[in-house]
């Protein structure tokens, strides 16, 4: 059973802060409550192909995952995709202006699970909605507090 999660928020900050704060790996372990630390594998900048490890706790488990950058158009999108482990996954990031200094922001994760991950999509895919809510309104507070 595929997985294919789509949480979307308005932030009332204008696109270039939005999205240069959030599609900057080094700011994810700040709005993402689950992500523990984020490593180059590749050299910055962010670009098509860039690879980056993230550590993160899901479920009571420990993942660590490599995702690579597969289309970044700046300040409008951003896709990055792991292969490796049970679960591949796709991570997408859109902005687009929501009006003056207003930036409406989505976030998505789709995957195919395998194995006993298959088994539990439904309990994944309401984990992973729950958990993209709550940290776009952290995103949210960090971006607006600014």
């Amino acid at each position: 059973m595929p997985v294919d999660v789509l949480s979307q928020i308005i932030i009332d900050r204008p696109v270039d802060a939005v999205a240069d704060y959030a599609a900057d790996p080094s700011n994810a372990p700040e709005w993402y409550a689950n992500i523990t630390s984020v490593e180059w594998r590749s050299s910055p900048p962010l670009r098509p192909g860039s690879r980056l490890a993230f550590e993160a706790r899901f479920l009571g488990r420990r993942l660590v995952y490599t995702y690579e950058v597969v289309d970044l158009a700046p300040r409008e999108r951003l896709v990055m995709r792991t292969a490796q482990g049970p679960f591949p996954m796709e991570t997408t990031y859109t902005w687009r202006p929501e009006g003056e200094g207003r930036t409406g922001m989505t976030l998505r994760n789709r995957g195919e699970p395998s194995g006993f991950a298959s088994v539990a999509a439904p309990v994944m895919t309401q984990a992973i909605g729950r958990a993209n809510a709550k940290d776009l309104a952290q995103l949210k507070r960090i971006l607006e507090s600014r």
